[in-house]
């Protein structure tokens, strides 16, 4: 028996309800300007939109062209949202308008309402089947616009998401219909340093992979859209050679939040596409799968602007995804949350579990300028004063928010309001503070839109890693990728609750001291779903023991173990169940080789600390 198991999407980029009607997706827009395509919350919204991400100024406009059916008087209806709304009952700061021709439509959009909904633009008369469309920002704070309808008649589309799918799946003719990928022996989800030591390292063992990415560039937090530096260290006992992979592509430079080339996205590109046995979908977001009994038989994405939609079959699947995606679809066990301290006796466990988790950073620097420069008054609901104003000229990891609230469901409010503090903070600087002098000539060089997230779901295997296992490095004969970071658990900041009680943006960390550990390879597959990996932050392991194997460079070794095993999935015809059952041997003989290159450890900076090595006996279990 087969079943589908589908995140709905809005996936048409132009398209012809009948003849009096047009329905026009923002993100396929041909020439974006200075807007940004945001898939972050696609599930949520319906679909991906445009961004009007100009940090207080205007950004250029963005352009297409589209042809009507027929001509006539048309009612033209804009989805968009009032993002502050949120906070504050002012008049909103993202506004554009749309022209259409050379109309530029009187109504000021995005400034009002209280959710994702359709605005009336305003009525045109479209006497020539082909027009421009143009959306003009005002204000570069964020404006964003989903989807565009032109309708004869004076009605809108429904606003709720999934009263818009039924919508369109009554009333659109046409669809973007599913194309076959190709068959592959294995597909990696997700593109950050996990999924990348994934896909790289079956490649090289022979597999024919392929790696799908939901963002144009590779690296996840990694990249030039989050910007965190890699953590952690490679060349650990008991198999010093993994982790060579991320010696040839990862960056050479430290630091957070810092300029874009610092990240080499270039590099990370070049590394893939180096490999001959690896097929890379960018800018692709997985939105189904279907299934047969326990096993995923494929998956379908969705391009981001486009909205084509491809179907990717194979024996197996790794979920790289941070989000534990994969696994949510195909109906894997997983938590999220803190666990209480009954369930698995951890000593920094809470006594009783709840839903926090560690929360998400949205990023910014600034920088001085020869002359003064101005900011716009923002002012929306977020009150600061010289007290608990923030004197600072960047924001990096401590800028964390979401902490009391879902990663995922709740996701556009959290990164939205990362967005917030940091516009609301620097105008209190520039235009309010006493000693607004010493910020003067600095302006807003970067801020993230991209939120980098450090926990969300957790997928479940065979074994679930805890404190324990960590503090008293107890041994398992799976042990693979080490753990080199201390458990770093992230709190609101009590200084910032004190100021923003239940509204903190601001986080402090507590570590935990442990060895140098090995993580079994039993956390690295699903324990229901039988074909299915995970890499990176959703592997198995409790909120305390994820403080330690979330940062990159033990989430890229993870990554490398997922493709040896699969390559041994694939030579000897099992389940990744079936290597720890029967293949351990050929298993550690693979860790020892590593797939990377035997060179210079270029990764030594942001390496963390822990109190080092502890010899164990692991024929004890």
């Amino acid at each position: 028996m087969k079943t589908h198991f589908v995140l709905f999407l809005l996936l048409f980029a132009v398209v012809k309800v009948n003849s009096a009607q047009l329905y026009v997706e923002a993100e396929s827009f041909k020439e974006k300007g200075g807007w940004v395509v945001d898939q972050q919350f696609m599930e949520q919204v319906g679909s991906s939109y445009l961004m009007a991400h100009g940090m207080g100024k205007p950004v250029t406009d963005a352009i297409t062209t589209v042809r009507f059916a027929e001509k006539g008087l048309y009612h033209v209806y804009v989805r968009t949202y009032n993002w502050t709304s949120v906070w504050s009952d002012k008049k909103g700061p993202g506004q554009f308008t749309l022209s259409v021709g050379d109309t530029e439509l009187a109504t000021v959009l995005g400034a009002t309402g209280n959710k994702w909904e359709w605005q009336k633009a305003g009525i045109v008369v479209i006497n020539e089947l082909s027009q421009r469309l143009v959306l003009h920002d005002l204000t570069g704070f964020n404006g964003r616009c989903d989807a565009i309808y032109f309708s004869r008649e004076a009605v809108t589309p429904p606003d709720d998401t999934e009263e818009l799918k039924r919508f369109l799946s009554d009333t659109l003719k046409k669809t973007n219909p599913d194309t076959y990928a190709g068959s592959f022996d294995f597909v990696v989800v997700g593109g950050g340093i996990a999924g990348m030591c994934a896909a790289v390292s079956a490649a090289r063992l022979g597999l024919k992979v392929a790696l799908i990415n939901d963002r144009p560039v590779l690296g996840g937090n990694n990249s030039s859209e989050v910007r965190v530096h890699m953590g952690g260290r490679i060349e650990l006992a008991p198999y010093p050679r993994l982790g060579n992979l991320m010696k040839e592509f990862c960056p050479l430079k430290v630091g957070n939040a810092r300029p874009a080339e610092n990240y080499e996205d270039n590099k990370k590109e070049a590394f893939i596409a180096a490999e001959p046995n690896i097929s890379l979908f960018p800018s692709c977001r997985m939105i189904s799968l279907q299934k047969e009994n326990n096993r995923i038989v494929s998956i379908t994405t969705t391009h981001i602007e486009t909205g084509k939609r491809q179907v990717f079959h194979a024996p197996l699947f790794a979920d790289c995804t941070g989000d534990g995606t994969v696994g949510y679809l195909a109906g894997a066990d997983f938590r999220m949350g803190r666990e209480s301290k009954s369930e698995f006796d951890e000593p920094h466990a809470v006594d009783i579990a709840d839903s926090q988790v560690m929360g998400a950073s949205v990023q910014w620097y600034s920088v001085e300028k020869k002359e003064p420069q101005d900011f716009p008054v923002f002012d929306y609901g977020l009150e600061f004063n010289e007290e608990s104003s923030e004197k600072v000229m960047m924001g990096e990891w401590t800028w964390e928010t979401g902490m009391n609230r879902n990663q995922i469901t709740e996701f556009e409010r959290i990164r939205d309001y990362g967005l917030m503090v940091i516009f609301s903070n620097w105008s209190y600087l520039k235009n309010r503070y006493t000693a607004s002098e010493y910020y003067r000539n600095r302006a807003l060089e970067w801020v993230a839109y991209v939120a980098g997230k450090r926990e969300s779901r957790r997928l479940l295997g065979d074994h679930i890693l805890t404190e324990n296992d960590l503090v008293e490095h107890i041994p398992y004969e799976d042990g693979t990728a080490c753990t080199s970071w201390t458990i770093d658990l992230h709190y609101p900041d009590p200084e910032n609750s004190r100021h923003f009680p239940q509204k903190e943006f601001k986080s402090i960390a507590q570590h935990v001291a442990t060895y140098h550990y090995p993580i079994p390879y039993r956390c690295f597959y699903s324990r229901n779903i039988e074909n299915l990996f995970m890499a990176g932050r959703n592997i198995s392991v409790t909120h305390v023991a994820l403080g330690t194997t979330r940062v990159m460079r033990t989430t890229g070794m993870i990554g490398e173990v997922v493709g040896m095993a699969a390559s041994i999935c694939i030579k000897k015809q099992t389940i990744p169940r079936g290597v720890y059952a029967s293949y351990l041997k050929q298993l550690k003989e693979l860790m020892e080789k590593g797939t990377g290159k035997d060179m210079l450890n270029n990764q030594q900076y942001n390496e963390g600390g822990t109190l080092g090595y502890k010899v164990v006996d692991t024929t004890l279990r």
